[in-house]
């Protein structure tokens, strides 16, 4: 019954947004609250489930979305984006540009959290996109699903690296049993699948357009990539010295390391780099990041009300339910695993969450199999990334970013999210007759 209620208040979402043309914000809020009340849990308790999740949600990726924005904006107005791409497209070709792309974005994600991952590629996306005048999904999926991938499968991202944790697994292992399936997977749902998607249409905004001025002296090659891509350095670098014994622990490696105070210290470099070295005025400067922050604000909103309908789902306690009713089931445990998660993150949309609920019920019964636990790591991971609909944040910033339909939106993103899945489940049971 409890299922029941979570699809039938998805049904009542997807109807606001698109019968009822409603603003997406005050649909989860409606959504949310209707949830909690179907669900059985007390009127008086859903207030504080909302600001719960909104607060959980927003506070840990409102200063990277807004800084990244920001960062963004920068590199597209100051010429660095264009020089990125010109760079890009002598060196490899137009027609290699999206494996460029995708390959960038899969070597960056591993150290890089999603979010912080995400809105750093946009940028170079849309670059090639606005100057090239290519197809913006056909281009843009793949290094996203590049992110996905890496995300949900391999350490040291929190979820799988809590996984290991829990199935006691080993983390260099799962690591190169993850690559391995990893590869593969994107393959499929990358380069393959968007080749459907070439004529989708998709109108970016205009948050990184690039300046028309083509007699407008543009930064250096170097000033221009190692300014766009200073997030990834100062995380690559932080996250290899917190692995030194003599930097184990070191409070200011993990005061450098944290991702807000990452992208703050980016914005604020490139405010010099490509702003005032480029003959900008600091007002200028501050003007443009003005500008970033109004571009992006209905996206947290979006974000923020999906973070509600997320939480009153955990808070209701479908998801254990759901889990706890699998356990009967007379399923091969990495495959129980797998599809533990792929329901839960269909009914509450976090990877993560959907990830440990699972990990929870499956660990005993992993013991009992005798199953592999860095299989079991990976097979949870790609459930966990099983289709991402409209309660998932990641779902949203890719249809606002790309200014795509709902209907659009669900035949591309959600559509690559479940290939990935699948095909992580299949190289995880090809693994498994090998090992």
């Amino acid at each position: 019954m409890s299922f029941l209620i979570v699809a039938a208040c998805m049904l009542v979402l997807i109807l606001l947004l698109t019968w009822g043309k409603m603003n997406a914000f005050i649909a989860f809020m409606l959504v949310s609250i209707l949830a909690g009340l179907s669900l059985g849990i007390s009127p008086e308790k859903i207030p504080a489930s909302l600001q719960k999740g909104i607060g959980d949600t927003i506070g840990g990726l409102l200063a990277i979305i807004v800084l990244g924005a920001m960062l963004g904006k920068l590199v597209a107005e100051s010429g660095a984006a264009r020089q990125i791409a010109n760079t890009l497209m002598h060196w490899l070709g137009a027609g290699n540009v999206q494996w460029a792309l995708m390959i960038a974005g899969f070597i960056i994600g591993i150290p890089l959290y999603y979010g912080v991952g995400f809105v750093l590629m946009v940028p170079l996306i849309f670059s090639v996109v606005y100057q090239y005048k290519l197809p913006a999904v056909y281009i843009g999926l793949p290094t996203l699903a590049a992110l996905s991938i890496t995300h949900g499968f391999l350490p040291p991202h929190p979820s799988p690296a809590a996984l290991v944790t829990q199935f006691h697994a080993d983390m260099g292992m799962t690591l190169f049993y993850g690559l391995i399936v990893a590869i593969p997977a994107l393959l499929l749902a990358g380069p393959l699948f968007s080749k459907l998607l070439v004529n989708m249409p998709s109108e970016p905004g205009t948050l990184f357009a690039q300046s028309s001025n083509e007699d407008k002296p543009l930064p250096g090659k170097a000033n221009s990539f190692l300014t766009a891509l200073l997030p990834v350095l100062l995380l690559a670098l932080t996250t290899t010295c917190g692995h030194l014994p003599a930097l184990q622990g070191n409070r200011w490696v993990l005061f450098l390391g944290d991702a807000p105070v990452v992208m703050l210290l980016a914005a604020v470099v490139a405010a010099f780099s490509l702003g005032r070295l480029q003959g900008m005025s600091m007002k200028r400067v501050m003007q443009i990041y003005g500008d970033a922050v109004k571009d992006i604000a209905m996206i947290v909103l979006i974000i923020a009300g999906s973070g509600a309908l997320k939480q009153v789902l955990a808070d209701s306690g479908v998801s254990n339910m759901i889990a706890e009713a699998m356990a009967s089931w007379n399923i091969p445990v990495l495959v129980l695993g797998w599809l533990a998660a792929a329901l839960i993150r269909a009914c509450v949309g976090s990877a993560t969450i959907a990830g440990l609920t699972a990990a929870g019920m499956i660990g005993p019964l992993m013991l009992q199999s005798g199953a592999n636990p860095n299989l079991m790591v990976l097979s949870v991971g790609a459930g966990s990334l099983m289709f991402s609909h409209v309660n998932d944040a990641g779902f949203w910033m890719f249809k606002e970013y790309f200014n795509l339909s709902i209907k659009n939106t669900l035949l591309s993103w959600s559509v690559m999210e479940t290939i990935v899945g699948l095909a992580g489940l299949a190289g995880v049971l090809i693994l498994n007759c090998f090992l």
